[in-house]
Formats: C-alpha cells, structure tokens, sequence
C-alpha cells in the first residue's frame, strides 16, 4: 500500500475537519477525493504530504509513518511526492526553466541532468517554447501545466493536485485531466482533489467522496451538494 489511513482525525482548535477517515492508495490508483468546500480535501492531502500531522489515528505514506516521523524523515518523503495546486504557486521572478528545474536543483542534481530532465519534460507538455518566459507572461491553463511539470520533474511516485481545475476554465481543465491521466497510465499514483468528480471521466479513477470531515458512501452523494 502506498498511502494508507488508520482512523485519521485532524483538529484545528475545537474543529474537527475530518474524522475516522480510514482508506488506502496503491501504487499507480488514480483517486479523486471529492465533497463541497469545507469537506476535508485539502486537510487530506496534507496530511499525506505531512505538511500536517493527525490529531488522531494514523498515516502511513510511501514507507512513513505519521507516529515515527524524525526531522530530516520530512524532506526525504516529500522527494517522492510531486504536488499540483489551485493557484499555480510558481516563482513569478523565474523562467518557467527554472520553476521546472527547481527541486532537482535543491536535491543536488548535476546542472546536466537537470537540463536533460527539464528540457525533456518540457517537451512533453507542449512547452519548450515557453521556457525563457515568466509565469506572467503565459495563460493560466499554461501556467498549470508548468505547475504539473514542476511536481514531476523529481519523478515523484504520487501525485497530489488539490483543485487543480479550480481557477481554469471548461477546455483548460479537460486538458489538464487528460495530462493528469497520461500520467497516471505511466505509473505514477496520483491523489486529487476537486468539488466536482465529474471532471474525470467515468472508469478512469476511483472516487472517495466526503461530507463534514467523515467518507461517505457513492451513493449517498449528490452532485447538488457542490
């Protein structure tokens, strides 16, 4: 199992943003993780990053457990995880080269590999005409695909992306599922997030659905409730 939730509770103050959240991820799944605003997908993915620690229970992440985390234990999980957000997070006074190439630059990577590496992925997204410009120069939907290329560089074996359609519009956001997809059928697991499960086409990933903090059944979902 690669991610795994043992009764995972999460406070902040007196609210309980999730509770008695218990599921499993294994290498290579695509889950979306789905419920309207407030629900707990954010809390989730922190939690599965460990950018948060539960308050209760226990997650298990890539061979890390949340009850045995040592300091230097942080940074070595988060080289296996790439993470896709809502609003881009890009360095606006860096190229998109340099976004790209970022944390195989903090890891340590010869400046050859990187150039190897960033150049080849690049290419993948459709960008390497876009390499020398600056985040504000370029849409929001390109913006996100530097955003995913930044999260893959490293090759992560998960991928979390919390709402990564959220800011884009109907076209944009198909193609970044299908990007998301194309990704997933390579191997990489990844995690989503949205308010909206209808954005990834039916079959093609496995569905937690969440209401109040606590996982609820598919059926007792209303697409209404977004």
């Amino acid at each position: 199992m690669l991610v795994e939730f043992t009764s995972v509770g999460r406070n902040y103050g007196d609210w309980p943003a999730i509770d008695e959240v218990s599921f499993g991820v294994e290498p290579g799944e695509f889950v979306v993780i789905s419920g309207p605003s407030g629900a707990g997908k954010t809390t989730i993915l922190r939690l599965v990053w460990m950018g948060d620690l539960p308050s209760r229970g226990r997650v298990e992440v890539a061979g890390f457990g949340s009850d045995r985390m040592r300091p230097l234990d942080y940074a070595l999980l988060r080289r296996k995880i790439g993470i896709v957000f809502q609003d881009f997070r890009l360095l606006p006074d860096r190229t998109v080269f340099d976004n790209v190439a970022l944390p195989l630059q903090v890891s340590g990577a010869s400046p050859a590999s990187v150039r190897k590496r960033v150049f080849a992925l690049l290419a993948e997204m459709g960008l390497s005409h876009r390499r020398a410009a600056l985040p504000h120069e370029l849409s929001g939907g390109e913006q996100q695909r530097v955003a995913v290329a930044r999260a893959m560089v490293a090759h992560p074996v998960l991928l979390l992306a919390d709402e990564p359609t959220g800011n884009l519009d109907p076209e944009v956001s198909r193609h970044v599922i299908d990007l998301l997809l194309d990704i997933n059928r390579g191997g990489t697991a990844v995690m989503m997030a949205t308010h909206d499960p209808r954005r990834v086409p039916p079959g093609r990933a496995r569905f937690l659905f969440l209401r109040q903090g606590r996982l609820i059944s598919p059926g007792d979902w209303r697409g209404g409730e977004v």
